[in-house]
């Protein structure tokens, strides 16, 4: 039997204690180390999930001889140098997504990665959504023929960016949401992205002091000729019974399918002084263990590892939504389509 898999992780913020407290209970791989600049809350997530390591400089966790694999769980502007210090020090990767914001980034990244020959996967957990995998299914046995358009909402409360991230000015709905909107669309039609005309609205944000767009509007033109449109904002209201606002359409010449990934949790919950929708499909508990699709994908990688099995969402596919989302916050930038470069 082999050894399981020695994970650190940098960045234990909210989403990196996920990636610890997986590494943390599954049977290939071990938790070894976590890093985070706040001292105190490294020291809160090794002692929760018996890290065996702690660390403040992304540098010091990279070059540990006792790591096999790391996870990069920075904010999304703050990728790259973390990836290529684990690249170096030739570590496998998993990377919360977008890859990078800039193209430089994302550049800097490939070369680094494909020089050290390493493993390498972008955390597009939507790709192990369910419903989305049965459609992709569905599309690719041709039940709904030729696929003609679709229409791919996904969007945030306010809360997001004005209470859970800190850093929402440094980054954009379209890095923050809309990656995982592309990604799937690319996932969904096996497909990529032609050209795309997008505009946004800034003002709802800018009022609370963050100067970011609120929202993004979009057409993606594919290959094959399929046309999407895709919402994104974080400026829904915080009275909506979930976090997020998904739904779907994909539009064939033999069939439809609709998805309405908010409301299809199944639950509704009314309390004397609120009501929501508990979540059932994205990381609900069952006996003290998330099971998830957000924690199948991170699951997923660790068996990638183990098992010498391929990623199913890798630098390339990272390298190609970067590009795509350049794309997009030019053409609401210049007001023009602009054809993506890849």
């Amino acid at each position: 039997m082999k050894d399981p898999i020695r994970f650190g992780v940098i960045g234990v913020g909210l989403w990196g204690e996920v990636h610890a407290e997986i590494y943390s209970q599954h049977p290939y791989a071990t938790l070894a180390a976590v890093c985070d600049r706040n001292s105190k809350r490294a020291e809160q997530v090794a002692e929760r999930y018996g890290a065996e390591r702690i660390y403040t400089d992304f540098r010091d966790l990279a070059a540990d001889p006792g790591i096999d694999a790391v996870a990069v769980v920075t904010p999304d502007f703050a990728h790259r140098d973390p990836i290529l210090a684990a690249a170096e020090a030739g570590k496998h990767i998993i990377t919360e997504k977008p890859l990078a914001t800039t193209l430089e980034d994302a550049q800097s990244i490939a070369e680094a990665v494909r020089s050290a020959g390493i493993t390498f996967m972008v955390d597009f957990h939507a790709r192990w959504n369910p419903p989305l995998a049965i459609a992709r299914q569905n599309i690719a046995a041709g039940k709904l023929g030729i696929i003609v358009s679709a229409y791919f909402r996904l969007n945030d409360t306010i809360s997001v960016p004005t209470e859970m991230l800190s850093w929402a000015q440094e980054s954009s709905i379209l890095w923050f949401l809309g990656s995982h909107t592309v990604d799937s669309l690319r996932f969904l039609f096996e497909d990529e992205v032609e050209r795309v005309y997008s505009v946004s609205h800034s003002s709802v944000l800018k009022k609370r002091g963050i100067d970011v767009p609120d929202l993004y509007q979009s057409i993606l033109e594919f290959r094959s000729g399929i046309v999407a449109t895709i919402e994104n904002n974080w400026i829904i209201p915080n009275t909506h019974p979930s976090v997020n606002d998904i739904k779907v359409n994909i539009l064939g010449s033999r069939g439809m399918i609709n998805m309405d990934l908010t409301n299809n949790q199944m639950i509704e919950r009314y309390l004397e002084d609120s009501s929501d929708h508990p979540d059932c499909l994205v990381k609900p508990q069952v006996r003290d263990k998330h099971v998830g699709f957000a924690y199948e994908s991170i699951r997923d990688f660790v068996d990638c590892l183990y098992l010498d099995k391929e990623v199913q969402a890798d630098l390339e596919d990272g390298l190609m939504v970067t590009k795509v989302i350049l794309a997009l916050m030019e053409s609401a930038s210049t007001g023009v389509p602009v054809t993506v470069r890849y």
